[in-house]
């Protein structure tokens, strides 16, 4: 009979493997949806409701002065709305005092209706980092988070109202996917906060270190991490990115490395992105480097395997030549383990080096839960075995877990 022979990795994996305990995902407080299959229920397709009032941020240039000349105005008028909203954010007629008063109020109803309801605000003790909740036109609620760091602000915004992705650890999935947000919803929340932060509202001392931007005091960084799969909603997403990165007043002028859109793993949006020709900055989601956990903590693995993943993100650097984040949120004795380390920096070296930025971040603590943060010792030496092996890794600092504003907390409910 064949003797097996085990490589050194596979070797050390096995004893590592039997030396600590090995938690399985499982849902704690909710049912999971199941497919017919009983496999965990994916919804790729955002469920049918009423559309959202069409918004100048939903329409080309061309098209919002077509719109002004059927409200009766010449076209010119569209430029000077669309300065109000993205330079100004804006959206109230009494401060347009530029528009004729006769037809200012018929123009702006038309032109920027009003899309997000704030329901609720929550600040952090210093006031550095505030999370939003926005009631949609149709009642669907969703969430963003606004953050001040030396030398930039950040906002963490919403791409759908729920998700449909179904990760068992992640507060978001549990209501699965109401609907997508339209691009004018998505623009909307950066409109909004941009406007919070020109009124003063959102703490912290915006003198202290960091870069010297000019554009500091706006919101300078956007991360597609708040509720949903931005890649479930892909054209909206990517319309949205190209207002953001265009120049004022037909967008708001952000740079598009400070974009960082990311994906649990949709591999053929993935692909399409990288050839969109827009720097944005690219994050995977992937949680796991091996197939047998990460089908069970990120159920999308169903369908697109790690190594796929992995293969597309690469390949976003391939093409964009921008170098790509893999976030990974360490779970006490689920995904921490340091064999797990050791296969994530086998699986990257693989594919070359330099293209890749490792995000390991802590998950938010639930005591007595399977989902609870990594002890700090083991925390240390996954981050440890990826840096000795090439792999640039660096621990994400988490904001606003004392409002449930941190990653994998926003839930939206009122």
């Amino acid at each position: 009979m064949a003797t097996e022979i085990r490589t050194p990795f596979e070797e050390q994996s096995a004893a590592a493997r039997s030396a600590r305990p090995q938690v399985r995902p499982r849902t704690e407080g909710w049912k999971q949806a199941t497919d017919t299959d009983g496999r965990p229920l994916l919804q790729f397709a955002s469920p049918k409701r009423g559309k959202p009032p069409v918004h100048l941020a939903d329409m080309t240039t061309e098209e919002r002065e077509a719109a002004v000349v059927a409200l009766g105005l010449p076209k010119f008028r569209a430029k000077q709305l669309a300065t109000h909203y993205f330079t100004h954010y804006t959206s109230d007629p009494a401060k347009m005092t530029d528009l004729p008063s006769a037809q200012r109020e018929q123009l702006v109803q038309g032109m920027l209706p009003p899309l997000l309801t704030e329901t609720r605000r929550l600040a952090t003790d210093k006031g550095d980092t505030i999370k939003f909740l926005w009631k949609l036109h149709d009642g669907a609620l969703v969430e963003s988070v606004l953050m001040r760091y030396p030398g930039r602000i950040t906002l963490c915004v919403s791409s759908q109202a729920g998700c449909g992705m179904n990760c068992p650890f992640c507060a978001t999935g549990q209501a699965g996917l109401t609907r997508n947000m339209s691009t004018a919803e998505i623009i909307e929340q950066i409109v909004r906060a941009n406007a919070a932060i020109a009124a003063g509202e959102l703490g912290g001392d915006p003198r202290k270190g960091g870069q010297d931007r000019v554009d500091a005091e706006r919101v300078t960084n956007i991360v597609f991490m708040g509720m949903g799969e931005p890649l479930a909603n892909y054209k909206r997403v990517m319309d949205a990115v190209r207002l953001m990165v265009a120049p004022q007043p037909n967008g708001l002028g952000m740079s598009a490395r400070g974009i960082t859109v990311s994906t649990v793993g949709l591999v053929p949006a993935m692909l399409k992105l990288a050839d969109e020709g827009i720097p944005v900055t690219f994050a995977l989601s992937l949680h796991a480097p091996d197939d047998e956990l990460r089908d069970e903590l990120i159920p999308v693995n169903s369908k697109w395997k790690a190594d796929e993943a992995i293969d597309a993100a690469h390949n976003y650097y391939l093409k964009t030549g921008r170098r790509v984040s893999i976030e990974y949120a360490l779970i006490k004795d689920m995904n921490d383990h340091a064999w797990r380390a050791d296969l994530l920096a086998e699986k990257l070296n693989k594919r070359g080096k330099g293209w890749v930025h490792v995000n390991p971040i802590p998950l938010n603590p639930t005591p007595g839960s399977v989902w609870t943060s990594s002890e700090v010792h083991v925390q240390d030496e996954f981050v440890r075995r990826l840096n000795a092996a090439g792999i640039p890794t660096t621990l994400r600092d988490t904001r606003g877990k004392e409002i449930d504003g941190a990653c994998g907390q926003l839930a939206a409910a009122e």
